[in-house]
């Protein structure tokens, strides 16, 4: 798992969020996307689910569900990310099998993403780094984390909060293995040329 991970807005057009997110999958390959959506009615929500997850099969993306572990079983999508105050990651492992990937929001604890590691997780998440548009963090995570991760970390980093191509280059370069980007895409003059940026940070590796 390597490159721009898309986590999507809070839409309710789902054509909006569709069309925007296939115009990201287009121009760059796509290390996974991440329906988010915490305002959904549970209707839409599965709605909306089913719609992108189709939309990943046809680019071949990996289609994860954050929080709702039970809608990504129901859809039987490739994974779940879970936050800080959702089930233990041992828990939903032992619930979807080792098929499925399991991401942990970590913040700037590296000891919880040792322990999410040591439980099943497929992935770790860090951050936020930056000021986000989206979402209000609690903590303000130090880049030398990723070093430290680097070290004693099996499984893939992801950096989250406020990412834009220029601000994510330090932590590409420090060893993150993805970029989580919500608004820096979502909200882009041009959704292409945006993931085009993000992606090229990975080229460069």
């Amino acid at each position: 798992m390597q490159g721009l991970y898309l986590v999507t807005p809070n839409w309710n057009d789902t054509d909006r969020l569709l069309h925007a997110s296939e115009l990201a999958m287009r121009a760059v390959p796509i290390a996974l996307l991440q329906y988010r959506h915490k305002e959904a009615a549970p209707a839409q929500r599965a709605e909306q689910a089913a719609a992108l997850l189709a939309l990943c099969r046809r680019h071949n993306v990996p289609f994860i569900v954050n929080d709702v572990v039970d809608l990504c079983a129901q859809l039987d999508a490739d994974g779940v990310h879970l936050g800080g105050t959702d089930d233990e990651v041992a828990a939903v492992r032992a619930r979807l099998g080792a098929g499925k990937l399991i991401g942990a929001s970590c913040y700037g604890d590296l000891p919880r993403a040792l322990h999410a590691q040591d439980a099943g997780a497929s992935y770790v998440a860090f951050g936020g780094f930056y000021p986000s548009r989206v979402k209000q963090y609690a903590v303000t995570t130090p880049p030398a984390i990723l070093d430290q991760a680097r070290a004693q970390l099996r499984v893939p980093t992801v950096v989250i909060g406020g990412m834009t191509p220029a601000n994510a280059a330090p932590l590409v370069a420090r060893g993150a293995h993805m970029v989580a980007a919500i608004s820096s895409i979502y909200q882009a003059e041009s959704v292409a040329e945006a993931a085009t940026r993000f992606h090229a940070l990975f080229a460069q590796q």
